[in-house]
């Protein structure tokens, strides 16, 4: 392929040309794609002009439209609307073409769920993970009555939300029921506060049996860590990249979208720090091990691509923005299937950090302190792995006899 700068281009996008293939550069694309990405637009402006629109006029109508003539012109590359979507997003992006309007809800649960949103984004401020979760909760218990002309929540009975908890709940592990009957108290109070109950049925969840802390943290032990890092093949920038987010994970023990959140401003070399953006709008600062950073420093030095994004991890392949926290999370997924170890998710990970301090020294206050928690009890299912620091939370029997 040729130099993308020899891309001849005319009609209503030629002035869009030479910023776009800069934009192309910036996220990361190699000479190839700009070369195709840039002969995409010039056919798509040839078209314009001669079907006599401006450049304001590439709807995703219009984009179908020239699909379907690429198609019909024997053209073999670039003949969905995937392919076109780094020009329209640039384009955007200058606000040249409207972004298309979201589509409206459509049933009478979608336009509930608007309002349910506004509800707890607006009125109760909730992190947007916690949206999400609550969101999915009200989609799952309000799609038993999607069948219904309407709703019909007016009459809506404390049966009703038993049976849906009794049903839903039955194959969910603790953890996973008590996020449902969380998400549908919350979901029950606005209805009522929005008068589409007469009552609230909050009080008719029925709770989830479930002792605080009363199972083991599982953690992975020192040869199965081991395992997961020598996985990484660090003579690329895929391993380099994964060997840091799993140390990262494994020695601070960091949230996945901590770990995706992570910018490169947030990195202090000079005093050995991090700044972590935590759950919702906390931030705070942890000591940069010296293991950490160098796993770090050979991602950025020898891995990282050169872009704009300000992600300390990003995809390897352009467009070059941060991982998510599902992306961070598939590290964990691959680094177990390439070790040969059962599958785990990346808060196995965290389990592992705080076992690991508490075995070499750490007391319950410094693990606590390094995972970010708010309470010691909170930090207190970990001493079950160390019975020393279990001692140290044990409280006089009453009455002081031996």
């Amino acid at each position: 392929m040729g130099n993308p700068s020899r891309v001849k281009v005319t009609g209503p996008l030629v002035g869009y040309a030479a910023g776009f293939r800069e934009a192309l550069v910036a996220e990361g694309y190699r000479p190839n794609s700009v070369s195709y990405q840039l002969q995409l637009l010039a056919h798509v402006s040839r078209w314009m002009a001669s079907e006599g629109l401006q450049a304001g006029d590439l709807t995703p109508e219009r984009v179908e439209q020239f699909l379907v003539a690429r198609r019909k012109a024997g053209y073999t590359l670039w003949l969905s609307a995937k392919g076109t979507a780094p020009l329209l997003a640039y384009l955007r992006r200058l606000e040249v073409v409207p972004v298309p309007e979201p589509a409206g809800p459509e049933t009478a649960v979608e336009h509930l769920l608007v309002d349910y949103r506004a509800y707890l984004c607006d009125e109760r401020g909730l992190a947007a993970s916690t949206v999400r979760s609550d969101l999915h909760v009200a989609r799952l218990f309000l799609s038993t009555r999607v069948h219904a002309p309407t709703l019909g929540l007016e009459n809506l009975t404390a049966g009703e939300v038993t049976a849906f908890v009794l049903s839903e709940c039955g194959h969910r592990r603790v953890g996973s029921a008590k996020y449902v009957v969380t998400g549908l108290r919350t979901l029950l109070r606005f209805l009522f506060l929005v008068g589409l109950t007469p009552h609230s049925l909050a009080e008719a969840v029925p709770p989830v049996a479930g002792w605080r802390l009363a199972s083991l943290p599982r953690a992975l032990d020192p040869s199965q860590v081991a395992g997961l890092l020598a996985s990484c093949d660090r003579s690329s920038a895929l391993g380099r990249r994964d060997f840091a987010v799993l140390t990262l994970l494994v020695r601070l023990g960091l949230r996945a979208g901590e770990v995706a959140a992570l910018e490169l401003a947030d990195i202090d070399w000079h005093a050995g720090e991090l700044l972590i953006r935590g759950k919702g709008p906390k931030q705070e600062r942890l000591p940069l091990p010296v293991d950490v950073g160098e796993a770090i420093v050979g991602w950025l030095r020898r891995g990282r691509p050169r872009c704009a994004c300000r992600a300390v991890f990003t995809r390897i392949r352009a467009p070059h923005r941060g991982l998510s926290r599902g992306g961070v999370s598939a590290i964990v997924i691959s680094a177990c299937r390439r070790a040969g170890l059962p599958e785990v998710n990346a808060h196995r990970l965290r389990h592992t950090a705080a076992t690991e301090m508490l075995r070499a020294g750490a007391g319950l206050a410094e693990v606590g302190q390094v995972l970010r928690h708010t309470s010691l009890l909170t930090t207190s299912i970990y001493a079950k792995v160390d019975r020393s620091s279990l001692s140290a939370l044990a409280q006089p029997w009453p009455g002081g006899g031996a």
